[in-house]
C-alpha cells in the first residue's frame, strides 16, 4: 500500500516538474509585453483552472486554492527555464500575497466579523436559543417542503448583506432540516441562492453602492448625464432574470419536491437516514457537536435577542458608516442632504450606499457578541469565564473558513495580475449581432466571475465595457442598454454562485455545515439550468425587444416543465421513520 502511494506521489511530482518546465518554456519565449493578458494569452486561465479542477478532483479546497495561487505566482516569476529559482520566488511571493490580503481593511473586517458571528452562534447554541428556535420552526415547518420554504423566507428577510445571510440563516435552519431529513447540500443551496441574488437586487443593501456607482460612471462615459445611477438600477430590476428565476426555482422545487442531478442523490440519501442518526460531514466546519447546557430552560429569546441585535445593529452600523463617510467627504450635495434630511428615504438610501460593509458588520457582530455574553452570564447559564471561553471556541470553528477566504482572495489578486479577465473580455466581446449582446454580456460576466470568484470584481471590470458597447451597437437605445446593464449584474452573480472559490459560496457551505465541494457540485446543476433559461428566455428575447413581463412568466413555466422532465420527486413518507 505504501509502495503504491509512493509511486503515485513520485508520478505526481514528475508530472508537475515537467508541467512547470513546459510552462516556463512557453512564457520565457513570449515577448515581455507590459500587458500580461497579451504576454500569457490563453495561459491566463491556468491559475483559476488549476484551483477549480483540483477542487473537484481532490475535494480539498485549501490545497486547490493554494496550488492555484502558486501556479499564478509561478507564471509571474518566470524569467528563464530555471524552474527551481522560479518556484522559490513564487513561494515567497505567495506568502506576500496572502499577507497583503490579510492586511487589506475590507478583508480583515470580513474575517473578523465571520469569527465573531461564529462566537455568537456557539453562545446561542450553548444557551439553548438555537434549539428553542429550531423547535419553534419545526412546529411550523414540520415537513421538508415547509422547512425549505421557511429557509427561503428567512433568506429574503436578511436582504441587506449576502455574508450575513449565509452566516445567520444556515445555522438557524440546519437543526430543522436535519430533523426533517433534508440534506445539508439542499440547505446550503437555498442559503446560497438567497444570499447574493437577494442582496444584488435589494434597494437597501451592501451591494447597491457599488452597483449604482458603476452604472452612473458607465452612463457618464457615453455622455448620458440626464439619468441617475439609482434610477437606472431600479429599471434593471425586472431584467435581473437569473436572480428572479433562481429565487422562484427554490419555491418551485420546495413545493414539488422534484430534484435532479447530484442534488437528487443527496436528498434521497438524506430521506433514508434513520431518526436521530448522527450526520457526519467530512471537511465541514460547523457547530454540530455543540449542545445546550444541561438542565436549562429553552427560550427562543436566547436566539432572537443576540441575532436580532446583529441584524438591527448591522443596519444601524451601515447607516452610521455611510453618514460619517459623507460628512467627512467633499461632496457638498450629499453633505447638505445629511444635514437637512438624514432620515428621509433618500438620506437613508444614500448613507447605506456609502457604507463600509466590512466595518459595519464587524461592529454589529461585536455588539451582538457582548449582548450574548451578558445574557449567558445574567441568566446564570454560564459563568463569565465559561461564556468568554465558549465565544472563543465558536471563533475557532471559523478559522478554516478564514484560511479559505484568504487563499480565495489571494487567487483573485493573482488572477488580476496575470490578466485573466482582460483576456476573456478581449476574446469574447467582438463580432456579434445586436440582439445577442445582452446574452453575451451575461455569459462573459459569468465566466469572469466563475474564474475569479468575485461578483464585485466582475462588475467593476465589465460594466465600463458593457454600457458603451450596448449603447454603440444599439445606436443609443436606452432600453437595450438597460437590459445589457442588468446582464452585467446578473452574470456576475451567476458566476459567483457557481464558483468554488467564491467567498459567498464558501460561507454558505460553512454556515450550513456542508462539505464545500459537495455544495458546489450539487448547486452547479441547478445554477446552470436556471442560467440556460435566463439566456434563452430572458436576455435573447429581451435583446429582441420582448418585454420583461412576457419573458418572466414564460421562463417560470419552462422552469416548472424542465424540473418535471429532468427531475424526480423525492417524497418524505419516511421522515418520521
Amino acid at each position: 500500500m505504501n509502495i503504491n502511494n509512493n509511486m503515485k506521489l513520485g508520478l505526481v511530482a514528475a508530472v508537475s516538474i515537467i508541467a512547470f518546465f513546459v510552462l516556463s518554456l512557453f512564457i520565457s519565449q513570449a515577448p515581455a509585453d507590459g500587458d500580461n493578458a497579451i504576454r500569457f494569452g490563453i495561459l491566463t486561465i491556468l491559475p483559476p483552472l488549476v484551483a477549480i479542477g483540483l477542487a473537484f478532483i481532490t475535494k480539498e479546497t485549501v490545497l486547490s486554492l493554494f496550488m492555484g495561487v502558486f501556479v499564478g505566482e509561478f507564471m509571474l516569476c518566470v524569467n528563464d527555464l530555471n524552474i527551481i529559482s522560479t518556484a522559490i520566488n513564487a513561494f515567497l511571493q505567495l506568502g506576500s500575497q496572502v499577507i497583503s490580503c490579510m492586511a487589506d481593511p475590507w478583508n480583515a473586517g470580513i474575517i473578523l466579523q465571520c469569527l465573531l458571528i461564529g462566537g455568537i452562534i456557539q453562545l446561542v447554541t450553548k444557551m439553548g436559543g438555537a434549539k428553542a428556535l429550531a423547535d419553534t420552526f419545526a412546529k411550523k415547518a414540520d415537513t421538508p417542503r415547509k422547512a425549505q420554504l421557511v429557509t427561503w423566507f428567512l433568506g429574503l428577510c436578511v436582504f441587506f448583506d449576502d455574508y450575513a445571510n449565509s452566516l445567520i440563516v444556515g445555522p438557524i435552519m440546519r437543526p430543522v432540516m436535519d430533523k426533517l431529513k433534508v440534506s445539508r447540500e439542499k440547505l446550503a443551496f437555498v442559503v446560497d441562492a438567497t444570499a447574493a441574488p437577494v442582496a444584488g437586487i435589494a434597494i437597501i443593501s451592501t451591494w447597491i453602492g457599488l452597483e449604482v456607482s458603476l452604472i452612473a460612471a458607465g452612463f457618464q462615459s457615453i455622455g448620458v448625464t440626464n439619468v441617475t445611477g439609482f434610477g437606472i438600477f431600479l429599471q434593471t430590476i425586472p431584467y435581473r432574470f437569473y436572480n428572479i428565476f433562481i429565487l422562484l426555482f427554490i419555491v418551485i422545487s420546495a413545493i414539488t419536491l422534484y430534484e435532479f442531478g447530484p442534488m437528487k442523490k443527496a436528498e434521497q440519501a438524506a430521506r433514508k437516514r434513520k431518526k436521530d442518526e448522527e450526520i457526519i460531514v467530512p471537511s465541514a466546519p460547523g457547530f454540530d457537536e455543540i449542545k445546550p447546557v444541561e438542565g436549562i430552560k429553552l427560550s427562543i429569546w436566547n436566539a432572537i435577542i443576540p441575532i436580532g441585535t446583529l441584524i438591527i445593529g448591522a443596519l444601524i452600523a451601515f447607516y452610521w458608516s455611510g453618514y460619517t463617510a459623507i460628512l467627512g467627504g467633499e461632496d457638498q450635495a450629499l453633505i447638505a442632504l445629511m444635514n437637512t434630511a438624514p432620515l428621509s428615504f433618500n438620506g437613508i438610501f444614500t448613507a447605506l450606499s456609502q457604507s463600509d460593509a466590512s466595518v459595519a458588520l464587524f461592529q454589529a457582530a461585536l455588539l451582538a457578541s457582548i449582548v450574548a455574553i451578558v445574557m449567558a452570564v445574567g441568566e446564570r447559564i454560564l459563568s463569565l469565564e465559561d461564556a468568554v471561553s465558549e465565544w472563543i471556541g465558536g471563533m475557532k470553528t471559523i478559522v478554516i473558513t478564514g484560511v479559505i477566504l484568504l487563499l480565495a482572495w489571494s487567487l483573485g489578486g493573482v488572477i488580476g495580475e496575470v490578466g485573466t479577465a482582460s483576456y476573456l473580455v478581449g476574446v469574447l466581446k467582438n463580432t456579434l449581432p445586436q440582439f445577442i449582446v445582452p446574452a453575451l454580456i451575461f455569459i462573459l460576466g459569468a465566466l469572469i466571475s466563475f474564474a475569479t470568484g468575485t461578483a464585485y470584481g466582475t462588475m467593476s471590470i465589465l460594466m465600463p465595457l458593457a454600457i458603451p458597447l450596448a449603447w454603440a451597437v444599439s445606436t443609443g437605445d436606452m432600453g437595450f442598454t438597460i437590459v445589457s446593464t442588468s446582464a452585467v449584474l446578473t452574470g456576475a452573480i451567476f458566476g459567483d454562485h457557481c464558483s468554488p472559490i467564491s467567498d459567498t459560496t464558501i460561507l454558505s457551505s460553512m454556515g450550513s455545515s456542508c462539505n464545500h465541494i459537495d455544495h458546489v457540485q450539487t448547486q452547479i446543476y441547478y445554477s446552470i439550468f436556471i442560467a440556460v433559461i435566463t439566456v434563452f428566455l430572458g436576455y435573447i428575447p429581451a435583446g429582441l425587444g420582448v418585454p420583461w413581463y412576457i419573458c418572466i412568466p414564460i421562463g417560470v413555466i419552462v422552469t416548472i416543465i424542465g424540473l418535471r422532465i429532468l427531475g424526480e420527486k423525492v417524497d418524505f413518507d419516511e421522515v418520521e421513520g
